[in-house]
């Protein structure tokens, strides 16, 4: 889910991967890298505590310039962020993420979110470390969270834009070369009953991906255009081969016209073998 406050929040659901996929945004402290939970592996020493709505309490830590967290993580924690720079990498990290916060709800259907900091270059990525000891569901939802980072930057809007040629959001006016605008052009365009681009509502999204279930790779994706681009990245990432003849087969397709992202692609999938079984 997004909800669009100011600063904007995307909140994700990714529910279940590989034979079928769907999305919830965030995950617990007490996830390790053997598939198992590591009770008490969070102590969160010296970081800054706040109030989440939906993890509770969060431990809050500083994104360096080397991509390392101030103060330093240990646990779990430390875990997770470590298998985040395995994916988009230090450089890449500490261009675009200046938070990492990170709470431990059982009670929460969150398992992550990102949201841009006042300075749009930057967004908080949080996570629920509630459930990051299913490593392969971890793995699904940090991909998708960056893909919102990505798809969302400042070189994709123009949020001083007066007028707009291609479509606008609460982020600014879409650059006719963004990402978004021609995935919106390739596979949004056409719908005549689409929800609005910034839906929230689950109920409209359900009706969408009800009328037009074989084009979306989970029925998380009808919810709207950011987050059917976010889940068909990560499945983009996670699946070996798919058939470009068929709509969701398509979407996938759609990103290796970018060969930077068809190296983030291999980038990723080198950096969570293990977790996906690739190695």
């Amino acid at each position: 889910m997004r909800r669009f406050l100011p600063p904007f929040l995307i909140i994700l659901a990714l529910v279940a991967m590989f034979a079928s996929v769907a999305f919830v945004v965030q995950a617990t402290d007490s996830w390790s890298p053997a598939g198992g939970r590591a009770e008490g592996s969070s102590s969160a020493v010296g970081a800054d505590i706040e109030f989440d709505e939906d993890f509770g309490e969060v431990a809050i830590y500083d994104v360096l310039d080397d991509g390392s967290l101030e103060p330093a993580p240990d646990g779990v924690t430390a875990e997770v962020w470590g298998l985040w720079i395995r994916l988009v990498g230090p450089e890449a990290t500490a261009a675009s993420i200046s938070q990492f916060r990170v709470g431990d709800s059982d009670s929460s259907d969150t398992l992550a979110y990102v949201y841009q900091e006042t300075n749009p270059q930057f967004f908080a990525l949080a996570v629920n470390l509630a459930t990051a000891d299913d490593e392969q569901l971890l793995v699904a939802t940090l991909v998708h969270e960056y893909a919102h980072v990505f798809s969302f930057g400042p070189t994709e809007f123009d949020r001083k834009a007066s007028s707009c040629e291609t479509f606008e959001t609460i982020e600014g006016c879409a650059f006719a070369d963004s990402y978004l605008y021609a995935f919106y052009d390739a596979f949004w365009a056409g719908y005549t009953d689409r929800p609005d681009l910034e839906n929230v509502d689950p109920d409209i999204a359900w009706e969408f991906y009800l009328a037009h279930e074989e084009d979306f790779v989970s029925d998380y994706a009808a919810t709207n255009l950011g987050e059917d681009f976010a889940e068909s990245f990560m499945t983009f990432v996670i699946e070996d081969d798919w058939s470009p003849e068929t709509p969701t087969g398509a979407k996938l397709d759609f990103f290796m016209q970018f060969p930077e992202l068809v190296d983030l692609r291999e980038q990723m999938r080198r950096g969570a073998a293990d977790e996906l079984g690739l190695t």
